[in-house]
């Protein structure tokens, strides 16, 4: 029987995905739970509920919860690597103020996205078996992963390589920094989102984001 026949028996749920095609249209509902309630909402059997299909079906393409959960980790972090993408996209000519500007605009599309979409966010962080796959040696992920999982941090290495290139950052300074960048503008993004800055007014909020990027960038350019 295909997974077509494995329907709920709710027949208007059968439209929900195309034929064949039940593995992308289950991640796509355990996205959508993901967005709605973080990490702890994607449930295999919810997706399942969600598509129109019987767990025995899901199952057929996941081997478990936390196979589900790395699949919308993917999917979280790839839609994290398009909000930096699209607010700090470099020409291959570019000036060195370009350069910083893009460092810059890269640090405001992380937050930005972790502002815009919480739930999908978490759960591109929580922690998965799978995660020791795509780590090295010293705990810090390889730009060598592939796919999406740590596509965002291969841009910071990038874009960190060529503020070196271009002679804003000494050479000296590289080392290690994609690990100090990542750390702050990840830890104000979640003091956003969980901790005390979560009730600042949206000018305020504005404010503390750009300083703090701008510390980061002063950090890392000084002479």
């Amino acid at each position: 029987m295909d997974d077509m026949g494995e329907t709920s028996g709710k027949t208007g749920h059968r439209a929900a995905y195309h034929h064949g095609d039940l593995r992308n249209a289950l991640i796509d509902a355990a996205t959508d739970l993901a967005r709605e309630g973080g990490p702890d909402a994607v449930v295999l059997r919810a997706a399942a509920r969600r598509v129109g299909v019987s767990p025995t079906a899901a199952y057929r393409h996941f081997n478990g919860q936390g196979d589900l959960l790395f699949a919308v980790k993917v999917c979280g972090q790839r839609h994290l690597a398009e909000s930096m993408a699209v607010a700090g996209e470099l020409g291959p000519d570019a000036t060195g103020d370009e350069v910083e500007d893009a460092v810059l605009a890269m640090g405001r599309g992380y937050i930005s996205f972790a502002l815009r979409e919480p739930g999908l966010f978490r759960s591109a962080f929580c922690d998965t078996p799978e995660l020791a796959m795509v780590l090295n040696q010293d705990g810090v992920p390889s730009p060598s992963s592939g796919e999406w999982q740590f596509r965002s941090f291969e841009m910071l290495i990038d874009v960190l390589d060529r503020l070196v290139a271009c002679g804003r950052m000494p050479a000296r300074r590289r080392p290690g920094a994609e690990v100090a960048a990542w750390s702050m503008v990840h830890g104000l993004s979640v003091l956003l989102l969980d901790g005390p800055f979560a009730q600042l007014p949206d000018d305020r909020r504005e404010a503390a984001v750009d300083r703090t990027l701008r510390t980061l960038l002063a950090g890392f350019t000084a002479p």
